[in-house]
This record gives structure tokens, sequence and C-alpha cells, in this order.
């Protein structure tokens, strides 16, 4: 049995009377700890946090607080008499697990959450992939305009024997931004752009031939 924990910041592999060294922690030698961000679990079976596993504890005691082996730290920049030397000793606390507690529940609850989740996803992946498809077609760029486009105003426009001038296109604007608000819709098919103009086809100007 063991499981992988993160400590301070980092993630150690750890089992039952294990001694090791780990970033600094609060407390006194002798202080019980308990750390709950346990990532994976192997008793038996393998579970798998998300990110961590639920009901799952490391239970640990300090065993001492310590500094490990000095780290030389040496800057140098040629031809300008520039030398710089440094030293580091990271403070480490040595640490003794004394016991992994919570399977007895907090596994077996979070595996049978696992177990019963993806039935239901796989219920309704069907329906989310098709209604993701329609959604993406029926508002795709292809089948829609864009109002801001100018060059889109002029297909239309042309396409209807209309003169693609900046007025015309002003025009176009606005009654796409009145149908908009009376249909309730953000976006405008080029069907709907096309019938568009056909209805208030007096308002703009005819394409000079």
């Amino acid at each position: 049995m063991f499981a992988i924990v993160e400590i301070a910041g980092l993630q150690y592999k750890v089992e039952q009377d294990q001694k090791l060294f780990v970033n600094r922690l609060k407390g006194e030698k002798g202080d019980k700890v308990s750390f709950d961000k346990v990532l994976l679990t192997v008793n038996g079976a393998i579970t798998v946090g998300a990110p961590a596993v639920s009901g799952i504890t490391v239970d640990a005691e300090i065993l001492d607080h310590v500094k490990a082996d000095k780290v030389i730290i040496f800057k140098k920049k040629r031809r300008k008499g520039y030398a710089k030397k440094n030293g580091h000793r990271q403070s480490l606390t040595q640490i003794q697990i004394t016991g992994i507690s919570g399977f007895e529940g907090g596994a077996k609850k979070s595996a049978a959450k696992k177990e019963t989740a993806p039935k239901a996803e796989t219920k309704k992946a069907g329906d989310v992939k098709e209604e993701k498809a329609s959604a993406a077609h029926s508002n795709s760029d292809h089948a829609t305009v864009n109002f801001g486009e100018d060059h889109e105003l002029n297909y239309h426009l042309k396409k209807n024997g209309l003169s693609q001038s900046k007025e015309n296109r002003e025009t176009l604007i606005t009654l796409g931004k009145a149908l908009k608000e009376e249909i309730g819709k953000n976006i405008l098919s080029h069907e709907e752009v096309d019938a568009l103009i056909e209805k208030n086809i007096a308002q703009f100007k005819v394409l000079n031939k």
C-alpha cells in the first residue's frame, strides 16, 4: 500500500513507516501532521484523484528540522572584473509516515462515484454531439452574415442588383438590426438577408448600368 501525496508544494510517493525530507514545515519536533491532498492511492486497487482522492489522509510525525548541503552559486563575466559567489542551504523537515487513513469510507465512495459518472455521460453523449453539430452548422461563418464586413454586405447588394455604396450598406445594417430585434436573433442567415432586401428594395439605390 502506498500513496502519492503533495507536501509543501512537492509530490512524494509514501508508504507506512517511511522517512523522508520535505520542505520546511511548521511545527516542532515530535508534532503530528496530516496531509489531505492525496493524488493517488494503491491499496489492492488503484484510485486516482480528481485532483485529490476524497477522504484519504496521510499522517506523519516531525522528526527533525535540518538544512540541506550547501549549494554554491558562482557568477562571472569575462573581461568585466565581475565575480560573485553565493551559497544556499535549503531548510528541510524530516518526517516519518505513521499511516495512510480513510480507505474504509472515503475511497470506496469516490470509487463508486467514478463508476456511476461515466454511465450518465454515455447516455447523453450522442444527443450532445448532435446538438453541437447542428448548432455549429446553423451558426457557422459560412451560413450567417457578418454585418461588420463590407464585402459581405456588398455581396448581397450586388446579388440583388443594388449599388454597393456606403449609403446602401448603412441602410442594410439598420434594417438588419431592426430584424434581429424583431425576431430575437443575434445573427442572420444569407437567406434572411436576401429576403430582407427584397422586402425593403425601395429603400436602396439601384446599381447604375
